[in-house]
């Protein structure tokens, strides 16, 4: 569970965010054109497949650079935020000055010093593989891990503070499962043959990692005990598909109770630990989860305990050190995992981690120089108009009794939106960078500031200025507790939206991701949410039932999209091709109504209808290595970009009519088939 899940935040419009850069240029430094027609393949018909009708030129066109496992638009804006970002870096190396401009330089600074990391070697990591070795029991074993996790680790288990999903406006502590170096449990539990391949090339690299710290040559024995526990965590753990229920995972306990429930751990005492006194009650989002533990807890070896701490030390630190540890993480999270073949450069990888640390400080400076008003107010209009065309659309529902309208579109109508970046700044002046810590020590005391400011938090109200994504990031999100719709200055440039743009173009992409965060309001999680962000069922019975029949359809569809002979999972990407399917179609219904009346001639030989959906089609172009594409389909809630298309397009009448797809095209659906919900 990631950062975003955790504090009650919906899932984004993509699964990996990257930060952002100039609205305006492309990679190159030259001005984007919003539809370049070397990017088609006019050899296939729009209705057998629209994704590679307007995207085939680019995907033959665009191999996948060996540094990465896909590459699309979102990969390129990442490129371009990483060339704007470092030129800013690099104007604050020269003048660091004081307060964060000194703690962005010394940080990068020490990032990039590979002679002295090398000569360095793993000796930062030493003292923490010290303090693991001296544990003598279970007790000692919970205070490491109380330790770990204010250092940013979760070995077990993971705690955060997230709104009370009941009670939007306070603060709360939550538990989660959490432990496992495959990360999602299914890797350790299904018996197909990815499964098998990487559950033994993880214990390989295990062995591998322990022999580069102990100078052993065979650690395989110490690997399969790490292993072995990680997959009773598994086996106990929830699937992705179970953590995505809202009312399942929101289960309040006081200490006494959850100390009842998972007598094993001292919770008092780790809560002391942490720097909490008193959490009040806390949500436990898995209980089945909890109550298991226990067990494995007391029938795991203490020695078992000493080399699980130690590899999650080796695993969450090995990015901070020597080169032979960098590159063997590389050699399976990359290349066996994701399918990279090189990894990226240190300056690269320095950048993300110093935008991990001081993110609000480099996106203060990034919003200066490179997000213009004009931007942001040609934003507040595209929202206001999507707006309007969802409360257009829920007002047309015939499915939809008037009573559930009524409250539908007052949530709609009360929906903040945040565009660019927070009104206030994140303040940085407790954090201590030097340049003459480690790479590791930096890294270690900025995961503590932030943990220290997230616990600060708990039984506090809710600061609602806060955001959960850095403004350059290339991401947008829907927050169900806070019911806001946030898009960071990062996203607001080409493929996704064109300042002096036509309104096909951006309608099409940012107005369809503007639709898409607003339609996560009311997907199959968000819809449990009330205008105020808490989790009460707001819809009489026979609606909530129709809707259900509705999103199954949605289901049945996605479940039967084939990627590499596997099958995407369409209950786990549910809310996500809800979001879409809501984006594309309010997208359409605020460009129909913006142009009402208006004859508008054709751009580049297409209408203003059939640039919308090209538009959107562009957004997601992407080539992907069958491993990545593998991996995705297990561990990300998005469907893969072929189907955020295709697998969308045929419920649209408004596509069959703007690319005349008829009955015996691969994409034509007859309207009684079609999903529509929104």
């Amino acid at each position: 569970m990631n950062l975003l899940q955790k504090l009650g935040v919906a899932a984004c419009i993509f699964a990996g965010s990257i930060s952002g850069f100039n609205p305006s240029v492309s990679a190159k430094g030259e001005s984007e054109k919003p539809l370049e027609l070397s990017n088609f393949d006019t050899s296939i018909k729009p209705g057998d497949d629209f994704f590679r009708y307007s995207n085939g030129g680019w995907m033959k066109n665009n191999p996948i650079p060996d540094e990465y496992s896909r590459w699309g638009s979102f990969n390129i804006l990442g490129e371009r935020n990483q060339e704007q970002i470092k030129t800013i870096i690099d104007e604050v190396v020269k003048r660091p000055g004081k307060g964060e401009g000194r703690k962005i330089a010394d940080f990068y600074n020490v990032a990039m010093d590979e002679q002295r990391i090398e000569k360095e070697g793993i000796a930062p990591l030493r003292p923490y593989l010290n303090s693991a070795d001296k544990v003598k029991n279970f007790k000692d074993v919970m205070a490491e891990i109380a330790k770990m996790h204010k250092t940013g680790f979760a070995p077990i288990f993971a705690v955060g503070v997230q709104p009370d999903e009941k009670n939007s406006t306070m603060n709360i502590m939550g538990t989660y499962q959490a432990g496992l170096g495959l990360g999602n449990r299914d890797y350790y539990t299904d018996d197909n043959e990815r499964s098998k391949m990487l559950r033994d090339e993880y214990q390989k690299h295990i062995a591998k990692m322990f022999g580069l710290v102990n100078g052993k040559t065979d650690n395989s024995a110490i690997a399969k005990s790490i292993f072995e526990l990680e997959k009773k965590l598994a086996e106990t753990s929830l699937t992705m598909l179970e953590q995505r229920n809202p009312v399942a995972t929101y289960n309040m306990v006081t200490v006494a109770e959850l100390q009842k429930m998972c007598p094993a751990i001292n919770w008092t005492e780790y809560l002391k630990n942490i720097g909490i006194k008193d959490p009040g009650k806390i949500n436990v989002t898995s209980l089945k989860y909890f109550q298991g533990i226990s067990k494995i807890i007391e029938s795991t070896p203490i020695d078992t305990w000493k080399n699980y701490l130690k590899w999650n030390y080796i695993r969450g630190f090995a990015d901070y050190l020597n080169e032979k540890m960098v590159d063997e993480k590389f050699n399976f999270y990359g290349k066996i995992f994701s399918g990279s073949q090189v990894i990226q450069p240190r300056w690269k990888r320095a950048l993300g981690t110093t935008s991990g640390a001081l993110g609000e400080a480099i996106g203060k400076l990034y919003c200066e120089k490179y997000f213009p008003p004009k931007a942001k107010a040609r934003m507040l209009e595209l929202v206001k108009n999507l707006r309007s065309a969802f409360d257009e659309r829920i007002q047309g529902l015939t499915w939809m009794s008037d009573n559930t309208k009524k409250i539908a579109r007052d949530k709609l109508t009360s929906m903040n939106v945040k565009i660019g970046y927070p009104d206030k700044w994140k303040d940085y002046s407790k954090l201590n960078v030097s340049s003459s810590n480690s790479y590791l020590q930096n890294a270690v005391n900025a995961e503590q500031f932030a943990f220290e400011d997230m616990m600060s938090e708990c039984n506090k109200k809710v600061d609602n200025t806060k955001w959960y994504m850095t403004p350059q990031t290339v991401n947008a999100y829907y927050s169900p507790n806070s019911n806001e719709i946030v898009f960071p200055a990062g996203i607001l440039q080409p493929p996704f939206f064109f300042i002096d743009g036509d309104d096909a173009i951006n309608y099409g992409g940012i107005g369809g991701v503007i639709g898409h965060e607003m339609t996560h309001g009311f997907d199959d999680q968000g819809c449990q949410y009330d205008k105020n962000g808490n989790l009460n069922n707001w819809w009489t019975e026979e609606d909530s039932k129709k809707f259900k029949e509705k999103t199954q359809v949605l289901v049945e569809q996605f479940n039967k999209y084939d990627v590499l002979g596997e099958k995407v999972n369409g209950e786990l990407t549910l809310g996500e091709n809800i979001a879409d399917l809501g984006g594309i179609t309010l997208a359409h219904t605020a460009l129909t109504n913006l142009q009402k009346g208006k004859n508008i001639e054709k751009i580049d030989g297409f209408t203003q209808e059939q640039r919308l959906m090209l538009s959107w089609s562009q957004v997601w172009r992407s080539n992907t290595r069958d491993e990545e594409a593998l991996r995705r389909l297990k561990d990300d809630v998005h469907s893969p970009a072929e189907a955020r298309v295709n697998g969308l397009m045929p419920n649209l009448p408004f596509f069959q009519s703007a690319f005349n797809v008829k009955p015996g095209d691969k994409l034509y659906r007859p309207a009684e088939e079609q999903a529509v919900i929104w």
